[in-house]
């Protein structure tokens, strides 16, 4: 038991001193049961006591290079060597080296940055960068969209994580219209195409925008894939469409990458599956496969131009900290030297293969879905009437036992509602994606 901890405590005693002196995120403190996690390698981790767990989230989809790779490590002890820290006003060698590195791999003309800490606080800063760069205030969001849990990002989010916040105030000059979700929209009808159905989701758009004014809407915040509510990819025509449309109002289209960035679609970031260039692109989590924290907003030229002559009023103590761009940087290179981004694309392929394998066999498996290693598996209650397992945002018993079962059986599943997302860590080979589909063959 104990090689496993370096504290030498056993799970049940990490488990309490941790409940007694730490808040667990989105969680009631008491009946929270967290894995406890000592080791880690691969797409693998051990508790205190030798238990073995399979990834098959990336945690939060993030640890994209697997666990504890080598060249990262090392990156991050020559920086420590070399320089921990520098305040945001100072230029570094790493930073210079990471702006540069990152410009070749974003698409089009996004090509500064801004560094942040982490996803959410991209968000905060995109929202204030379209604002002031327009002279707008109104930003569209969509209804499944989450895009961080810090003030401004939590008012974009359209699910129910927003609900709480919203005693407290919140921002205003939020526009909410539906995403393109074929599987449960109102407007899609059996036999439509994809571009049919875009043509329609994009018609009820821009009837929204003419009713809220768009030479008042500063931006329209999506992400790429729709990712924790139920892993969404955009129909064929929608994302071009929707390009056009923005265009057409002078509305700054914003990515959110943060979960579909970084191969995990299969290409470097997901924009790049349909050929579109946004005028501002947040990321994070894969930047650095979350061995530390960094996010950053990518800006286009001309929105980057805005603060030429103009102050950028923002920035915190840690922006563009040393030692977290050296892992940034190094991760960037292992993505390539590694080929990761291909193997993510061959492996969800038959991700892909696999998970409709589950929805021909099993009657519980109503819609699934896949780009790349970002996928997801529905469960109803009825196929015709696509009435989903567990009611959404409330706790449901009957997939509370599915996620013991997994768990048990050592898998690291990621559960939202009546949704399993698989979002594996992207070096993962057919027999490891084998070898997790008998258990979860098992458990449906």
């Amino acid at each position: 038991i104990r090689k496993f901890s370096n504290l030498s405590l056993t799970n049940e005693e990490i488990v309490n001193k941790c409940k007694e002196h730490t808040i667990f995120s989105w969680s009631a403190q008491k009946p929270v049961n967290p894995i406890v996690m000592t080791k880690s390698e691969g797409i693998y981790f051990w508790d205190a006591e030798g238990k073995k767990y399979t990834d098959c989230n990336s945690q939060l989809m993030c640890t994209n290079i697997g666990y504890q790779h080598p060249k990262v490590i090392q990156a991050i002890k020559d920086q420590a060597d070399e320089l921990m820290f520098a305040g945001p006003a100072i230029a570094t060698r790493v930073r210079a080296e990471i702006g540069v590195e990152l410009s070749k791999r974003t698409p089009g003309d996004l090509n500064k940055f801004l560094f942040t800490l982490g996803g959410a606080e991209a968000t905060e800063n995109a929202i204030k960068i379209a604002r002031m760069s327009t002279g707008r205030n109104k930003i569209v969001v969509r209804n499944k969209a989450y895009h961080g849990a810090t003030h401004g990002a939590i008012m974009l989010t359209g699910d129910h994580r927003r609900w709480t916040n919203e005693f407290a105030g919140g921002m205003g000059g939020i526009i909410r219209v539906f995403d393109p979700y074929s599987y449960r929209s109102l407007l899609y009808r059996d036999g439509m195409t994809e571009e049919e159905y875009s043509e329609i989701m994009l018609k009820q758009l821009e009837e929204t925008l003419l009713v809220e004014n768009p030479y008042n809407i500063a931006a329209m915040f999506l992400e790429t894939v729709t990712g924790t509510n139920g892993i969404i990819p955009p129909p064929a025509g929608y994302l071009k469409g929707l390009r056009e449309l923005l265009n057409k109002y002078g509305i700054l289209m914003v990515c959110d990458e943060v979960m579909c960035g970084f191969g995990r679609t299969g290409e470097w970031f997901a924009v790049d599956h349909w050929d579109i260039v946004p005028d501002i692109m947040t990321m994070a989590k894969g930047i650095t496969s979350a061995n530390l924290p960094l996010g950053a907003v990518a800006l286009s030229n001309k929105v980057a131009k805005h603060f030429d002559d103009v102050i950028f009023p923002g920035g915190l103590t840690y922006n563009s900290h040393p030692m977290c761009l050296a892992a940034g940087l190094a991760t960037l290179k292992v993505y390539e030297e590694d080929n990761i981004i291909e193997n993510a694309k061959n492996m969800g392929i038959y991700l892909n293969e696999l998970l409709h394998k589950m929805k021909e066999k099993h009657v519980s498996v109503g819609d699934v879905r896949c780009i790349g290693l970002f996928s997801a598996m529905e469960l109803v209650k009825n196929r015709q009437t696509k009435e989903p397992l567990a009611t959404p945002y409330y706790t449901n018993p009957v997939m509370g036992k599915l996620t013991k079962y997994l768990r048990d059986r050592g898998l690291f599943i990621f559960v939202v509602n009546n949704i399993f997302h698989f979002n594996p860590p992207l070096i993962i080979n057919k027999e490891q994606l084998d070898e997790i589909f008998e258990i979860i063959d098992e458990a449906c």
